[in-house]
Formats: C-alpha cells, structure tokens, sequence
C-alpha cells in the first residue's frame, strides 16, 4: 500500500513517512498473527507499528535518538518524548496520478497526565 502519512505534533509536522518502505505487507503481518493463535473477524483493526526507512523516520523516540538530543517544535519549545497535555494528529492519504484521492481522515489524542492513586 503507498500511503502518504503525517505525524504531527501540535501544529509541527514530525514526520511524512511512506507505508509503501514498511518490511512487512499487511497480508504478511495478518499471517503472522494469526499463525500465532489471533482471532481476526470482519471489521478488526491492526496497526502496521512506527513507519520508518532509512530517510524518515516515524516517531518522536527515533527523532530524538533515544531522547538524546531534542526535536525542535515549531512554537520555540523542544521534545524529547511526549509531555502531559500534548496534542498528536496522525494522518493518512492514498494518491495516485489520474486516480481519485482518498483520505484516511485524522486521528488525534491528547497525552493526560497520570491519575495520582
């Protein structure tokens, strides 16, 4: 699948990785688990995991090195893992030349801070 995917991070654009360089299909990944016992029906959802190559990377832990050297944000501040109150907005698009788009729509989540107990 050649997906155009971006990760974002309040309104800093973290990452465009392309689906089309993951190791695995999804038909591959499908096998996998259920070749380890997972009940798959109709309608169930998997994810594929962080979508890196060797020219993007996907996620705040592989830009930061591990959290050793912090990602810039475009509003002047620094990551180098996710804080309480940050937003992440993940989005998705399918292109091809002469073809209709599709999209994927966005998905975005809050990080809470922890219950005290």
């Amino acid at each position: 699948l050649d997906l155009d995917l971006q990760v974002s991070l309040g309104d800093t654009v973290l990452a465009r990785p392309r689906f089309a360089s993951t190791y695995w299909t999804m038909a591959q990944q499908l096998a996998h688990a259920t070749s380890n016992g997972a009940v798959v029906r109709r309608g169930d959802l998997f994810a594929s995991g962080t979508v890196s190559d060797e020219k993007e990377s996907g996620s705040l832990l592989e830009l930061s090195m591990n959290g050793a050297t912090a990602v810039p944000l475009d509003d002047g501040s620094a990551r180098t893992f996710l804080e309480d109150g940050d937003e992440v907005t993940m989005r998705g698009r399918c292109e091809r030349p002469g073809m209709v788009g599709i999209g994927l729509g966005e998905c975005t989540g809050v990080v809470l801070a922890a219950k005290e107990m």
